[in-house]
């Protein structure tokens, strides 16, 4: 028995305590760079603790402060440290995740003349610490030019597997999700290339090479092969999809390009199946909604609306509603820009607008398939409004989405769009209007918040201020190696809920103001997307700062 599988066993006696026999199976097909991660994922324990119990194993200490040495290029080559994911330190130490095989310690003594002095660090501090110092990628791109790459086109495949290029495009993808990003961002500059990735909603810029801004042509024309678009127009926005598989995990990557004044901007919007919830409860949704929710969603006709800014979340609830009702009695059809979930059972259909194949167009088509449930990804014009509201009158319940700020708002956008309100009052059944903010990681501390800003914020939500008796609840973001020291970790979803009665009914009829029928509607019990971020943030589940941010929608929609 070598070294390694020594190593190996030693550490799937330890974690028997806290991994499945099915989890050291798995634990034992991955690299040893990706041992840590995975136990990390698939136990209870921390970064720390890990380390800690590797370090036992391997008989070396552990290190939670990981001081970089001065120029550590020159101490270890950048492809070792990726390879093994190591670290020079600065007192002539060795940062490792995991523990060290005889291969690896073997190559180290080779290259700097004596042997290692190991040390355990907490795996996503080290891996960070290597990315901000040497960028993603810094192994492909080491050393290389842009003439090195001129020569890249769509040729064979098999062929072309070891350019750097495409193995840097690659790590970028891999990157992006393991660090759970929904978009990457590729933005050429005058002397720069920039990469950002949207987490949690927010951007966060990438660390890169030094030598990668001179290499972006080649970059983009990659990601342009990857996603079959013509790489020689540079003039025009282009569309495309990528099929990527990474970690056993298929993902559905949409690509847009649109020319700047340096380049083409390069947009990835990253899907994936596992990590898209399926249930209304995933959505943070209370128990009390799911049951005002479900009123609408069990009748055999109207209108329901989910509206909310792009990147809200509205095509993932509506999928969740599909889910809900999809049932072999009855037969769905959607419409969709583009289809972003599969859904077993559903007949999906994709619009084309550049054919004629338009959300009106297709849903025409539709209603002679005889449907029970239709899903419209969103009603942008007059027309598809209207075909969509008389499907719903002649025995059909449709879903949709529409762009405003609040649930009352479209009812306005809807009349603006010069559809009759008696029209309206006699469809629409229920109005949803939803925001996503950023979940409190579980390192989230105690906020100290003063009492009078906090009655100023209570104040600006609309929100009475004797709630001000909470202020104990209310949490603030920490950071630690789990959250990569941002103080949240993941999203979820704050919503208003318009449902119809007559007194609605006849506020639309009368062509009302949305402040209005938003009135009206909370002394019918609606609460406010102001409200429903509050509850969350008594319930430690968010800060005040994201409820402020996000809920806070603007001075109109408070009324």
């Amino acid at each position: 028995m070598n070294n390694t599988d020594k190593i190996f066993k030693k550490i799937a006696k330890e974690f028997a305590d806290v991994l499945s026999p099915n989890d050291i199976d798995e634990l034992a097909k991955l690299s040893p760079s990706r041992r840590a991660s995975f136990i990390l994922e698939k136990s209870p324990l921390t970064e720390s603790e890990i380390a800690k119990r590797f370090a036992d194993i391997a008989g070396v200490k552990t290190t939670q402060t990981i001081t970089i040495a001065e120029n550590p290029q020159e101490v270890l080559p950048i492809r070792i440290i990726n390879e093994y994911e190591c670290l020079p330190c600065a007192d002539g130490s060795v940062a490792i995740a995991y523990p060290s095989s005889e291969d690896m310690t073997n190559w180290i003594t080779a290259i700097t003349g004596k042997k290692p002095n190991w040390v355990i660090a907490p795996s996503n501090s080290l891996e960070k610490r290597i990315a901000d110092t040497f960028g993603v990628g810094a192994e492909s791109l080491e050393g290389k030019d842009a003439d090195e790459f001129s020569d890249i086109d769509d040729g064979d495949a098999e062929e072309n597997e070891n350019a750097a290029i495409i193995k840097f495009v690659n790590e970028l993808i891999v990157r992006a999700k393991t660090d759970r990003a929904t978009d990457i961002h590729i933005e050429p500059q005058k002397n720069a290339l920039n990469i950002r990735f949207r987490i949690d909603g927010n951007l966060v810029p990438l660390k890169l090479p030094e030598n990668v801004a001179r290499l972006k042509d080649a970059i983009i024309s990659r990601i342009k092969i990857m996603s079959r678009l013509n790489i020689s127009e540079k003039r025009r926005p282009q569309d495309g999809r990528i099929a990527f598989s990474t970690k056993g995990e298929e993902l559905d990557i949409r690509v847009s390009s649109l020319p700047t004044l340096y380049g083409e901007s390069i947009s990835l919007r990253l899907l994936t199946q596992k990590s898209q919830p399926v249930t209304i409860q995933d959505l943070g949704f209370t128990p009390e909604d799911i049951a005002r929710i479900s009123q609408p969603l069990a009748r055999p006709h109207g209108i329901i609306l989910v509206t909310g800014p792009t990147g809200s979340g509205k095509s993932t609830t509506l999928t969740a509603f599909i889910r809900r009702l999809r049932s072999p009695e009855i037969r769905i059809i959607t419409v969709e820009d583009p289809v972003e979930y599969e859904v077993e059972g559903v007949n999906q259909t994709q619009v084309h607008p550049e054919i004629g194949l338009t959300f009106s167009s297709v849903l025409r088509s539709v209603l002679r398939q005889d449907p029970d449930v239709v899903m419209v990804g969103e009603i942008r014009d007059r027309e598809t409004a209207d075909i969509a509201i008389r499907a719903s009158l002649t025995g059909h319940l449709v879903l949709s989405t529409l762009h405003t700020n609040d649930a009352a708002g479209a009812l306005t956008r809807l009349t603006d769009m010069e559809i009759e309100p008696f029209l309206l009052a006699s469809s629409v059944e229920m109005i949803l209007a939803q925001r996503l903010v950023r979940r409190l990681c579980h390192c989230a501390e105690h906020a100290n918040i003063d009492s009078k800003i906090l009655l100023q914020n209570l104040d600006a939500l609309a929100i009475p201020r004797e709630e001000a008796q909470f202020a104990n609840l209310i949490k603030q973001p920490k950071g630690c190696d789990r959250c990569k020291s941002i103080g949240y970790f993941g999203r979820i979803g704050i919503f208003e809920i318009l449902l119809m009665n007559d007194d609605i009914h006849k506020l639309i009829v009368e062509r009302a103001t949305a402040q209005e029928i938003r009135r009206v509607a909370e002394k019918h019990g609606m609460r406010t997307l102001q409200r429903s971020g509050w509850e969350l943030v008594k319930n430690g589940e968010t800060s005040m700062e994201e409820i402020m941010y996000y809920a806070n929608i603007t001075e109109d929609s408070n009324g």
